[in-house]
């Protein structure tokens, strides 16, 4: 079941998941020195952290993130006002710095990576949220929509899948982004036991450029259980095409993985 709730009304229910859990991790759209709509806004963030909170008070929540530009998490953090959200039981990790772990592709048809790398903490944790912001950009003259799921990218860490430019995860644009969301899905993404997309403005680009475009108000937050169900219904919502990466995926988990 997928949640649509008018933004200025928004009030986070978190997933049965997180009632109790001691450990929650929280992946939030927050990797480049961009305001909302290339970033999720403070407001839904914040909503989210204090549905968490109430939760599970005593519960120790990581928000986790890995940045797409040369300026650091701590910079982008300091700018938007992150401290203002969060309270002595939350922190903020950088993802390029935490441990890491090979994760299987449970996919039958993995598209491109058999295995890919990501920090140890998704394993260590009771609870996983990954909060989006909704983006539309356009690669290889197709549209991409980012969301919920696209959103995990920035926990791969630059080290091992920069291509040409150390500040992005060129590796995971071969042969093309909707085809590896895929592999990313199957390896990490299916862990997720909530997801948000924050449409309060939809961000519009007319290339590739994720933080260069246009806002166009919509004044929505998606919230449920499953990424891929919240990431379709914002797309019908919205009046996007449902992207073939969601349609390859919702496939393989009808036949049974």
């Amino acid at each position: 079941m997928v949640q649509v709730l008018d933004s200025a009304a928004f009030v986070y229910q978190p997933p049965d998941r997180a009632k109790g859990a001691q450990r929650i991790l929280v992946k939030p759209n927050l990797g480049y020195p961009a305001a909302p709509p290339v970033t999720v806004s403070l407001a839904v963030l914040g909503q989210v952290l204090q549905g968490l909170r109430q939760a599970s008070p005593t519960a120790e929540i990581l928000i986790v993130e890995g940045v797409c530009s040369p300026v650091s998490l701590a910079t982008i953090a300091a700018k938007r006002g992150l401290d203002q959200v969060l309270d002595g039981g939350m922190r903020l990790l950088d993802a390029d710095t935490l441990e890491l772990a090979e994760y299987e592709n449970r996919s039958p048809q993995p598209v491109r990576f058999k295995t890919l790398w990501a920090p140890k903490l998704l394993q260590e944790v009771d609870c996983r949220i990954t909060i989006g912001a909704f983006k539309r950009t356009i690669l290889k003259d197709e549209p991409l929509i980012s969301a919920s799921l696209k959103n995990l990218y920035g926990l791969f860490p630059r080290a091992k899948y920069k291509a040409r430019s150390a500040n992005s995860r060129g590796q995971l644009h071969r042969p093309s982004v909707p085809e590896v969301l895929q592999d990313v899905y199957f390896s990490i993404g299916y862990l997720f036991d909530g997801a948000v997309v924050d449409a309060t403005e939809r961000f519009v680009s007319r290339d590739w450029k994720p933080d260069r475009g246009t806002a166009l108000p919509c004044g929505k937050v998606f919230c449920g259980e499953d990424p891929i169900a919240v990431d379709r219904t914002a797309c019908e919502v919205t009046g996007e095409a449902i992207p073939r990466y969601i349609e390859a995926i919702e496939c393989l988990r009808d036949r049974g993985f």
